[in-house]
């Protein structure tokens, strides 16, 4: 549906190849992926499904790709609950980590997903090349980013809070990041809309817009990620808006 959205506006595709073991072993311990390989594994919200490690692998080689071009990856399974050797909440393999580590550059990782992204701060935590920041619905899944730390800003927000208190949080955790990065990579949630059944922090769809135009205007390349979003009609029309913000940012200074 989303794919379906974008390409009646005139959005371009390009059809990624599966990651390879060593690009995924970037991140990833050699248990958790045999684990995804042979399905031995346990979590209530990451079924073993037909054929899951080839879709694994596929979105993060979207990932990969995405930093290559700039673009945004819309593939799904999702990827900021995987830890080096964890899995959970829908996430199997870590698909912006693989991207960003590959990358070999200084990165700002910004993750407006309504849950934190304990894997992705996991990976990089210590990391001095990489600064993670996270927006997220407090006293939700999966239990973590109440705090601060190394490199790690995170900005747990009250459940609903609207436009106003979250682009002046984003705007606050971007002045801590600083500036100095080659790259900016977003992990994109849309559950933070205001009818998400998960994680709403009471945005409209216009307000993604507004998202895009504060994070493009750090002008850096950047590459897009999609993680969460459960309200399916508003994901084509919130994808619209937070990359037209994102565009008309990079324009204009912060």
């Amino acid at each position: 549906m989303l794919k379906d959205y974008l390409e009646r506006l005139g959005f371009p595709f390009r059809e990624p190849q599966p990651a390879t073991d060593e690009e995924i072993l970037s991140v990833h311990t050699p248990d958790l992926l045999q684990r995804i390989k042979t399905g031995s594994f346990f979590d209530p919200d990451c079924p073993v499904y037909p054929h899951l490690e080839f879709y694994a692998k596929l979105a993060v080689g979207g990932a990969i790709l995405a930093q290559r071009i700039h673009g945004f990856s819309i593939l799904r399974p999702p990827g900021h609950h995987a830890g080096p050797d964890f899995l959970g909440g829908f996430c199997y393999l870590n698909n912006l980590a693989v991207a960003v580590k590959l990358s070999g550059r200084k990165t700002l990782i910004v993750d407006i997903d309504g849950h934190h992204g304990n894997g992705t701060e996991a990976i990089f935590l210590g990391n001095e090349k990489v600064t993670y920041i996270s927006l997220h619905r407090m006293y939700n899944y999966p239990g973590t980013g109440h705090r601060s730390y190394a490199n790690a800003i995170n900005v747990p927000l009250p459940p609903r809070c609207g436009r106003a208190r979250y682009i002046e949080a984003l705007e606050e955790a971007l002045e801590k990041a600083g500036r100095e990065y080659e790259q900016l990579a977003i992990s994109v949630g849309f559950d933070t809309y205001k009818d998400d059944p998960l994680a709403s922090l009471g945005l409209e769809v216009s307000d993604y817009y507004d998202i895009g135009y504060v994070l493009g205007s750090l002008r850096l390349p950047s590459f897009c990620v999609l993680e969460g979003g459960y309200v399916p009609e508003i994901m084509g029309p919130a994808a619209q808006a937070f990359i037209s913000g994102l565009e008309e940012g990079a324009k204009n200074e912060l």
